[in-house]
């Protein structure tokens, strides 16, 4: 795997050159200073994934992120100080493309070889997205039709690299007395789900709040997936963690959510994807279409990461391709009309 680094502290970058060394898969492509450098860096050697600091002189890794994302895509870890301190910052990063974060490695210490494990798994499972994006589509199988009640309505989404921005953009759109319930599921580390939520919950007129076990979706309350598992309706009308299928390199699963809606919500639902790498809910989305529910993707010019919703509209999943700006009267009109 090729690896660009963006770091302007000298033992920040010897600190991940240790730590990718222990690997012979892993090759340090070049290491960039600033945010600039990285931009002209990724456009001239484009690497599988880029390590990416959020606080530098000049260009920061947020404006770095977006400016990549729009020039030469490619995977990017936030790599930084404290991410907890930064969180802010970190879900700014997301909303630019971002995939996950992690805290820059220890040199020494008792957390040293922690922190390095961590920051290896988090490469390899962005790794696997990457491998992942590239391989070959899959049709997704018909679902029983028909919906058992009239009941609250359901909205379904899901998000990756970009996500965070696109989901405030959306949700600060939606009417304080949207009668549909909402369930997100969102590509983000555990650590940061909760203060996610939080973040969410400022931009939107309706409550936003991580999901338990045992939740039950409401009209008018958003929930936000919170764990390394995948969030599912185990019971019609009643939300649970699985870690099956653990082989997946989402985490959690758009796909996972989705086809459980199919197999489970009692009533009317919509499903809408939005910006992210890979092809995660695009088989799932299909299967809502054919079971008769609404659903939306995002379209690529408001994608910070033309993936995800461009597999859906490969698979004629989606009964209506949207600008972001326009997703939310899109959902409220939907759930008015039905």
């Amino acid at each position: 795997m090729k690896i660009g680094i963006v770091n302007d502290m000298p033992l920040a970058v010897e600190a991940l050159r240790r730590a990718l060394a222990a690997r012979v898969d892993f090759d340090v492509l070049w290491v960039a200073r600033d945010g600039q450098q990285a931009v002209d860096f990724c456009t001239a050697q484009r690497p599988d994934i880029v390590l990416m600091d959020l606080v530098m002189p000049n260009v920061d890794g947020i404006e770095a992120t977006r400016r990549i994302m729009a020039r030469a895509p490619c995977a990017i870890l936030v790599v930084t100080v404290d991410v907890g301190a930064n969180a802010w910052r970190v879900y700014e990063a997301m909303g630019a493309g971002a995939l996950d974060a992690v805290d820059t490695p220890s040199l020494s210490g008792p957390d040293a070889h922690k922190s390095i494990a961590v920051l290896i798994a988090k490469i390899d499972r962005i790794g696997a997205l990457v491998k992942e994006r590239a391989a070959p589509g899959t049709t997704a199988s018909a679902s029983p039709a028909g919906v058992t009640s009239r009941d609250t309505p359901l909205v379904a989404i899901g998000a990756s690299a970009g996500g965070p921005a696109a989901l405030a953009t959306l949700l600060a759109a939606l009417p304080k007395d949207f009668a549909a319930a909402t369930v997100i599921v969102q590509h983000v580390d555990a650590a940061f789900a909760a203060g996610m939520a939080d973040w969410l919950n400022q931009q939107s007129a309706l409550p936003v709040r991580i999901a338990v076990e045992g939740d039950r979706p409401q009209a008018g309350v958003v929930l936000l997936a919170a764990t390394d598992d995948h969030l599912h309706l185990k019971l019609p009308n009643v939300l649970g963690y699985t870690r099956v299928p653990e082989e997946t390199p989402y985490r959690p699963s758009v796909d996972v959510f989705f086809h459980s809606v199919v197999a489970r919500w009692p009533a009317r639902a919509i499903g809408v994807l939005l910006t992210g790498m890979g092809r995660d809910g695009a088989i799932g989305l299909k299967a809502m279409r054919t079971k008769g529910y609404h659903t939306i993707a995002q379209d690529e010019a408001t994608c910070a990461v033309y993936g995800m919703p461009k597999a859906a509209a490969a698979l004629d999943a989606a009964a209506a391709i949207l600008p972001l700006p326009r997703i939310a009267a899109a959902l409220a009109a939907a759930v008015n009309k039905q």
